[in-house]
């Protein structure tokens, strides 16, 4: 069971990087826009005027949710908070999930907690793979020019139990 799991985890991390080749090369926001799973995000930092901020020097450790994590918000969620009228709740999630400083999978302990750009800390998990709250983390360690992105499962919302 531990070696089909370790088998699956190499062969979903080898994608992975295969889809994130090159991204050392770009930052932050191009290289989500290149992998071509967060369309959703991409165009949540836009309506949140993020993006010249995540293009930046940073460095920063972004846990990016794909678009299924997105996709698995309540109906309507995504649109809502798309409209101009909720642009600081958008902020405030969106900076939920970036960390200042480039933060590698190799600096993380069981329950240490990093605080956010938002302001609030997250908790990172080793118990089960790599928790952030209750997001796992699907790939990690993608190196940009202006930090790292880990790409996680779930969206995770300040002020709650994601």
């Amino acid at each position: 069971m531990i070696r089909t799991t370790l088998l699956a985890s190499v062969i979903s991390l080898g994608f992975a990087a295969t889809s994130f080749a090159g991204s050392a090369k770009m930052d932050i926001v191009d290289t989500a826009v290149s992998a071509g799973s967060f369309e959703t995000l991409v165009a949540a930092v836009q309506a949140a005027g993020l993006v010249e901020t995540l293009k930046g020097d940073g460095p920063f450790t972004v846990f990016a949710p794909t678009d299924a994590a997105f996709a698995a918000l309540p109906e309507g969620t995504v649109e809502t908070l798309l409209l101009p009228e909720n642009k600081d709740q958008l902020v405030a999630i969106l900076t939920y999930h970036v960390v200042p400083g480039k933060v590698m999978s190799t600096d993380l302990s069981d329950d240490m907690e990093a605080t956010t750009v938002q302001g609030e800390s997250v908790t990172i998990d080793l118990d089960n793979g790599v928790m952030v709250e209750k997001a796992t983390v699907v790939s990690a360690d993608i190196e940009t020019t202006n930090g790292v992105i880990h790409v996680i499962d779930t969206v995770i919302l300040p002020g709650a139990d994601s």
